[in-house]
């Protein structure tokens, strides 16, 4: 994910994590650990590559293409005052897609961030609950 400062639109830092075998049994690795200032605003655009293909593929764009059946949940925890996210890019019906938000950081904390990609076809009502799992991945989040 990169990371942006919502007022300056500065860079603050590429956030990732890997998936060495895609959609295969094994969970991802190597998490970097999101670490953001607290108190303030960042944008923040979600970046998928498939790392298995060659050329590395940008599964973003797939995901973009197809925003009508896809959609990102964000689940901070702990949840009231430490990282409140609002997605900022909708699908053709004028439902969230999460493929770009703004995070809004509360006071010095450390906690986790879940970001799952739900796959609705046909379903997609703008909650988590229809489809299936495309995506479930937790990054550990330092405000400081």
């Amino acid at each position: 994910m990169k990371v942006r400062d919502a007022v300056t639109d500065a860079p603050v830092g590429n956030f990732t994590f890997k998936d060495l075998d895609g959609d295969k049994p094994n969970l991802p690795v190597q998490f970097d650990t999101i670490k953001l200032a607290p108190s303030k605003t960042y944008k923040v655009d979600l970046v998928l590559l498939d790392e298995t293909k060659s050329p590395i593929d940008t599964t973003s764009k797939e995901i973009l293409a197809l925003k009508d059946d896809h959609l990102f949940v964000f689940k901070p925890t702990p949840g009231s005052g430490f990282v409140t996210v609002a997605i900022t890019d909708k699908d053709s019906k004028n439902l969230p897609v999460g493929l770009e938000s703004t995070w809004t950081t509360g006071t010095s904390a450390n906690g986790a961030l879940q970001i799952i990609l739900r796959h609705q076809p046909g379903v997609k009502n703008g909650t988590e609950s229809p489809g299936d799992t495309d995506l479930d991945v937790t990054f550990q989040v330092k405000l400081q």
